[in-house]
């Protein structure tokens, strides 16, 4: 299932997009949880993405902290 919309994290502005399911995968999940794909991006700029692995790590902490809050919403 996707899901996707924006989440505001001290004075930035995320876009995000998720992909997870109701199972969690050790081989495709972040951190063996249930999202399989999850991209964030601030200004147009993607500022972390997972695709089935880590493809962009978080690059700042107010990235860091988006992560987090899907994460525990998601995985």
């Amino acid at each position: 299932m996707w899901a996707e919309g924006s989440i505001k994290v001290q004075n930035s502005i995320f876009h995000y997009w998720v992909k997870h399911y109701e199972e969690p995968s050790e081989n495709y999940g972040i951190d063996g949880g249930r999202i399989s794909k999850l991209m964030l991006k601030r200004d147009g700029k993607i500022t972390y993405s997972y695709d089935r692995g880590l493809d962009i790590a978080p690059t700042d902490k107010a990235t860091e902290t988006a992560l987090a809050i899907l994460m525990k919403e998601y995985n």
